[in-house]
């Protein structure tokens, strides 16, 4: 019989193993630890926890667990439960309640069976039990079959313990009144946690939802765009799990829980929203001369109408009196100066390579070298003061102000997520998505933080994002940088104070841009 310092040391335990329930974060490890702390409170041999289906008609197996045949399903087990082991339907196909199966009879009464012997209880099905015994040599007797509810009173699972076993002989007994109130007093704990878990994870998949609704936004206006948004977050956690991995030197003692990595993790989804702001023509800029169409059509228009102007003043000057062979000569003269120069302001509209001072003199000369009649037939110049400066950029294809516009999107990404009401854990959101075009030296925007004023999260995204920007290959105006290229631009990064040079070094010596490159990068990319 059980003394009465007995029961409280196991009052304790249960009291402690609440206590553990309540902040354990993963749902599976919360499964485990309930049917660990139920066998270990009633010192059942073995048992298993089912969970009720999304439809309410099934039970499913989620951890099974029998420790003399070391038997382990589900949790920490390298086996899952659900797929050895088929659901227990609640109903048959009729809609008769399935009360035969004494899991399911708990389930649909929510009422707790103790049973001293399966062998000769009546009035349930223990035939599968049976032939597992007979297959496994094993002997189940006592079951204590215990229904979920949460604090609403609805059925979120069932415990079911099998074989007691007497703390004094060690033999399988039948569970007894006290065992009975300590599971389901167990239970009642367990099925809060879960459903405060479910609900925690509910919530949190909703939120990525919403995230995820932001980037398929900014999807719909920019696909390069969305693809960086999806790459930095990969990026950004493997480059934080390597600096928690270091063991010396300045990160030696930067260590991430899992509340951080989460945290980190949705300021790396949300470090670009602001660009949903930003309009598409610029966000898309292809070309030098592109706003929602290319305008070096325009231009490519311009030349054929001068050179049929230049066609009229031949026929005009033969009319004239002028020799025709010499008036073709220069009307043919004319139309090849103007091929050539035609390519020149094509090739200077890509603006996939820096121009030098020599190619920005050309489309000064085309620019006043030329005019034309335009639509009111007014003489104009050939190029207009927008057209000339988006032509004359030295590299890339915007403009300062379309740049402007660009960075302006971290100055909304910051206003938008400060208007959350963040939690606890994510309380830093803001900070680590809104530092990423910091630079060391306190020369990035928007707020012109040095290094020592920026968490080493920000840091770590400041890195990942400019690495995907420069390796990306879905870029309309570039093709996706070789790795070796990409390393060399991040060491001229990291030596001009713009990139953390802790964080940079990690990043090649864990080889980071390794797996990143294998995942994400084109095989022509990779030669580092």
């Amino acid at each position: 019989m059980e003394t009465l310092d007995d029961l409280f040391s196991r009052l304790d335990q249960l009291n402690d193993i609440g206590a553990s329930l309540s902040s354990e974060r993963q749902l599976e490890r919360l499964l485990e630890k309930i049917l660990l702390a139920a066998k270990a409170i009633t010192r059942a041999d073995g048992g298993t926890l089912y969970r009720l289906s999304e439809d309410g008609k099934h039970l499913h197996f989620e951890i099974v667990r029998t420790d003399s045949l070391q038997i382990a399903f589900g949790g920490s087990a390298a086996l899952p439960a659900s797929g050895n082991f088929p659901d227990l339907p609640l109903y048959g196909t009729d809609g008769v309640a399935n009360n035969r199966m004494v899991a399911a009879y708990a389930a649909i009464t929510g009422k707790t069976v103790n049973i001293a012997d399966a062998y000769t209880a009546a009035g349930f099905d223990f035939s599968g039990t049976r032939q597992f015994d007979e297959r496994t040599g094993y002997r189940s007797q006592s079951f204590l079959t215990v229904p979920m509810k949460n604090h609403e009173g609805e059925l979120i699972g069932v415990l079911q313990l099998i074989n007691a076993l007497s703390p004094q002989t060690g033999q399988t007994v039948a569970f007894s009144a006290a065992d009975q109130r300590l599971a389901e007093s167990l239970a009642s704990q367990a099925a809060i946690a879960l459903t405060n878990r479910q609900l925690v994870q509910q919530l949190e998949m909703l939120f990525e939802s919403f995230i995820k609704l932001i980037n398929l936004a900014i999807d719909d206006k920019s696909p390069y765009t969305a693809g960086h948004c999806q790459r930095v977050p990969e990026l950004t956690m493997m480059l934080a799990d390597a600096a928690d991995a270091t063991t010396e030197g300045p990160l030696a003692d930067f260590k991430l829980t899992d509340k951080d990595r989460y945290e980190l993790r949705i300021a790396a989804l949300l470090h670009d929203c602001g660009k949903i702001t930003t309009p598409v023509h610029v966000v898309d800029k292809a070309t030098k001369l592109q706003t929602i169409y290319d305008r070096i059509h325009l231009i490519d228009t311009r030349f054929e109408v001068i050179k049929r102007d230049a066609e009229v003043r031949k026929w005009r000057s033969i009319a004239e009196g002028k020799e025709a062979g010499e008036a073709e000569a220069i009307y043919r003269n004319f139309c090849q100066k103007c091929d050539v120069d035609r390519s020149i302001l094509r090739q200077a509209n890509i603006g996939s390579e820096k121009m030098s001072d020599a190619d920005l003199a050309h489309i000064q000369r085309i620019a006043g070298e030329y005019r034309w009649r335009d639509v009111e037939g007014t003489d104009a110049p050939f190029l207009s003061a927008d057209e000339l400066e988006n032509l004359s950029i030295r590299t890339g294809t915007l403009t300062e102000s379309e740049r402007e516009i660009i960075n302006h999107h971290i100055v909304a990404t910051i206003k938008m997520l400060e208007q959350l009401p963040w939690p606890k854990h994510l309380k830093n959101v803001p900070e680590y998505a809104g530092g990423h075009h910091e630079r060391m030296d306190g020369k990035g925007y928007p707020r012109g933080l040095k290094r020592e004023e920026m968490s080493w999260q920000a840091r770590i995204m400041g890195i990942a994002d400019i690495f995907e920007a420069l390796t990306a290959k879905d870029r309309p105006y570039k093709e996706g940088m070789k790795l070796s290229q990409a390393l060399g631009i991040l060491e001229s990064l990291k030596n001009a104070k713009h990139i953390d040079p802790d964080l940079c070094d990690v990043f090649v010596k864990s080889a980071i841009y390794r797996r990143y490159a294998n995942e994400f990068l084109s095989v022509g990319q990779i030669n580092s």
